[in-house]
């Protein structure tokens, strides 16, 4: 699935629960899920490859 930080506590490679992939302003890709351990909304920016896989793989498209 797809990882990222999380800036309340810190953790690298994070896994995203109930991502959701979202498209911002300036057309670029983000993933944006809850962290399980502290609760705290983590994003993850990504290529549109990459986003383009992660919906493929099961994450759900929010844009």
């Amino acid at each position: 699935m797809v990882t990222g930080y999380c800036v309340k506590c810190k953790e690298k490679g994070v896994e995203l629960s109930n991502a959701e992939m979202h498209q911002t302003a300036k057309g670029g890709f983000m993933a944006k899920g809850k962290h399980e351990k502290c609760g705290t909304t983590v994003c993850a920016m990504m290529s549109k490859e990459n986003a383009e896989k992660a919906v493929e793989a099961g994450v759900k498209k929010a844009y």
